[in-house]
């Protein structure tokens, strides 16, 4: 509603932004019946502010392809969420209150992010920008049909600065400050970034597969093994 107040949305922002509102609500009300989480802690309740503002920048970003977005706008609640994202994972560690449950939070809004980020550059750059945004959901797609894909492995911290550089160079590229060329050269240098981190993460998996995989490791595992795969940061 401020958004709307502020610089005005059409039906297509409007849209989004309610149906994004209430997807977030109900995963994550699956997720704490699931994990049977009673209440959101503090590094928790960060990521969902982060998640707020995500949803300003997926009402501007479904804006853009039938009116002018202030794009100033839709940089400052990208950059502001990008630097929560570190926020939370220190609130997380700080107060103890590190969880599965936040740190799938985290990572799921972090991967929207950068899918969102990507559909707005998309009429720019072209659509090769989504693969960025795509790649985790592709991972999570195969570990459906490969299991030792899920197989836990410690995060290692290139994968956190990898994954940091994708929202860093995402809003650059969003904000026109630099030329279509230099936009491109930023874009693909992170999307290379990104393709080495999840090849390093599959190799290391792939030398791995042949161990047998404990139950709790396999679909009814995922969210172990999605918090302490590549993104998550706390």
């Amino acid at each position: 509603m401020g958004l709307s107040a502020t610089v005005g949305l059409g039906v297509a922002g409007w849209s989004a932004g309610v149906l994004y509102g209430v997807m977030i609500s109900a995963l994550l009300t699956y997720g704490m019946r699931a994990t049977g989480t009673d209440a959101l802690g503090p590094a928790d309740g960060v990521t969902y502010g982060r998640a707020v503002l995500i949803g300003g920048v997926v009402a501007l970003t479904a804006d853009s392809f039938s009116r002018e977005t202030p794009v100033a706008v839709l940089v400052v609640l990208t950059a502001v969420a990008l630097a929560l994202d570190w926020v939370d994972g220190q609130v997380a560690r700080r107060t103890g209150t590190s969880s599965v449950l936040g740190a799938r939070f985290d990572m799921e809004v972090d991967a929207f992010l950068l899918l969102v980020l990507g559909i707005y550059l998309t009429p720019t750059l072209g659509a090769w920008v989504l693969a960025i945004g795509l790649m985790r959901y592709a991972f999570v797609a195969a570990s459906w049909v490969l299991p030792w894909l899920r197989w836990p492995l410690p995060q290692r911290y290139w994968a956190k600065v990898a994954a940091a550089v994708q929202g860093i160079a995402l809003c650059v590229a969003a904000s026109g400050a630099l030329s279509y060329a230099l936009n491109v050269l930023v874009v693909a240098a992170a999307l290379g970034l990104l393709i080495e981190s999840f090849g390093t993460h599959v190799l290391r998996l792939w030398k791995m597969r042949t161990i047998v995989v404990p139950v709790e490791f396999t679909r009814e595992g995922a969210e172990l093994r999605d918090a302490v795969t590549t993104g998550a940061s706390r």
